[in-house]
C-alpha cells in the first residue's frame, strides 16, 4: 500500500483548543491550526476561495496581523444556536509575501505554541521534585 505524501510545504501545529482571532475584511474566527505557510480556521458563513484577506492574532499572541489568501472552504453543518441558522465552514489560509518581521513573529508564536501545548512533563527544565531525598 502506498503511504500518502504530505502536501504541505511546512507543518502544521495542530491547536488543543481553537484560539479566537479576527479576519480583516470577513469576521471572527476560530484557528484550528497554524504553520509557517499558512491556518485553517473554523468560521461561522462562507469564504470565497481566491478572496485577499489578512490574519489577525490577539494582542497576547503579538498582535500579530498576517497578509493570506482563501485557498479552500468547505461547510462543516449550521450552528445550532444561531436564529437564522447560520452555516458553520473551515476554510484553509495561505499566508502572501509575509515580511522579514512578520516571518520572525509567526515563528516566536509557532514556538510559543508548540512548547505551551506540551504535556508539563515533557516541557524542558521542569523536573518533578524527588521527596523522598529530602526525608533523610
Amino acid at each position: 500500500m502506498m503511504e500518502e505524501r504530505e502536501r504541505r510545504i511546512a507543518p502544521r501545529l495542530p491547536l488543543t483548543e481553537p484560539l479566537a482571532a479576527w479576519v480583516r475584511g470577513l469576521r471572527a474566527v476560530h484557528l484550528r491550526d497554524l504553520s509557517r505557510t499558512g491556518a485553517q480556521l473554523e468560521h461561522l458563513g462562507v469564504f470565497r476561495p481566491g478572496a485577499p484577506c489578512a490574519l489577525d492574532l490577539p494582542p497576547r499572541w503579538g498582535a500579530l496581523s498576517l497578509p493570506a489568501q482563501v485557498v479552500w472552504c468547505t461547510v462543516i453543518g449550521r450552528h445550532p444556536q444561531t436564529r437564522d441558522s447560520h452555516l458553520v465552514a473551515r476554510s484553509g489560509l495561505r499566508f502572501t509575501a509575509l515580511t522579514t518581521g512578520q516571518q520572525a513573529a509567526l515563528a516566536d508564536t509557532l514556538h510559543y505554541f508548540a512548547t505551551a501545548m506540551q504535556p508539563t512533563a515533557m516541557q524542558p527544565n521542569l523536573r518533578l521534585t524527588d521527596t523522598s531525598a529530602t526525608r533523610r
